[in-house]
């Protein structure tokens, strides 16, 4: 959208219900009223609801469900992250975009956002189910001074900062928690998808690209039938409709936060925050690893670089670092 049309929409949301004449704006942005004019139109056309007669004022009246960036900015206070995004209405994968802008060279921040995808991903190589102008869909380019061996810590922050913007939507803490690495459940259903790219140089991290989505309006009726019974939607769990430029918002913010801290003291200093949301200490679980072997035990914490701690039949205690986890409820059940 050109600058002209984002001044008039700036303008129009500091006079919020009052509006302004066409000779006002006209005035304050050095422009004809027909320009004034032609900028309100592209406005409409993205959505916003301008009511306004010939020859008088124009007024906001409201907003259109799209995460576009001015949308976003205009309540975001981040100092890096976000401050630059790249919106599209449809992509395969935001992280797949936010790739090729950190092999390009985007700055630490950078932020991919999309309404909708058609091939989101996950970890392991799983799908993400991802049904437009429902959910959020976003990737973020970071350069963080890491050694290889501390990366996987990011995506233990990562879900971190994403269950307390969680928390705090649906006004619910205790309904809230993390099953590692970084799916985070709500009535111990899973509502997001959190993946982490990187590229290195010998033993550091050059850039890594965080995507996150998020369940937030999508109906679970909708899910595909193998996923029905294992996700939900924050709107399905409060029964209410979710904002989501005002959830995007939250993220971010939660998400520079939780990132500084690593920054400057690492995950020691996150730990307490993730450890009071990851409630799978002592229950029984299964770890398959990469190449499909399962080994069962008792979930004994993680560990200080991230790894979870598997507590073997015998009290062999066993590092893993990389698989897929399924926790075992009572009568043998899983999730």
């Amino acid at each position: 959208m050109s600058g002209g049309a984002l001044a008039v929409l700036d303008q129009l949301r500091e006079a919020g219900a009052t509006g302004l004449s066409g000779a006002r704006l006209s005035g304050s942005l050095g422009v004809s009223r027909a320009q004034i004019w032609k900028h309100v139109e592209a406005l409409r056309a993205r959505g916003y609801s301008i009511e306004g007669e010939p020859g008088g004022g124009y007024r906001l009246v409201g907003l259109p469900d799209r995460l576009y960036p001015e949308q976003i900015h205009a309540g975001l206070a981040t100092r890096w992250l976000a401050r630059e995004i790249h919106h599209f209405e449809e992509t395969d994968s935001t992280n797949r975009v936010a790739l090729e802008l950190a092999r390009q060279g985007a700055a630490d921040g950078t932020t991919v956002v999309a309404e909708g995808q058609t091939a989101g991903r996950g970890r392991l190589g799983r799908s993400f189910f991802s049904p437009p102008h429902l959910n959020l869909y976003t990737s973020i380019v970071l350069r963080p001074r890491l050694d290889t061996a501390e990366a996987p810590t990011l995506i233990l922050a990562a879900g971190l900062a994403v269950a307390e913007a969680v928390a705090a939507t649906v006004e619910d803490d205790s309904a809230v928690e993390i099953k590692w690495p970084n799916d985070v459940l709500l009535g111990g259903l899973k509502t997001s998808g959190i993946l982490m790219e990187l590229g290195a140089e010998a033993t550091r991290v050059a850039f890594g690209v965080l995507g996150i989505g998020v369940n937030l309006n999508v109906d679970r009726s909708s899910f595909p039938p193998d996923f029905r019974n294992l996700a939900t939607s924050l709107s399905s769990y409060g029964r209410r409709e979710i904002d989501r430029v005002g959830f995007a918002r939250r993220l971010y913010h939660g998400l520079e936060e939780v990132l500084d801290v690593h920054a400057a003291h690492g995950f020691a200093a996150l730990r307490p925050r993730f450890e009071s949301r990851f409630r799978m200490k002592g229950r029984p679980i299964r770890v398959r690893d990469m190449d499909g072997a399962e080994t069962a035990g008792r979930c004994a914490g993680i560990d200080s670089d991230g790894a979870l701690l598997l507590e073997e039949d015998g009290g062999r205690l066993r590092r893993v670092v990389a698989g897929d986890v399924t926790i075992v409820k009572r009568g043998g059940t899983r999730s």
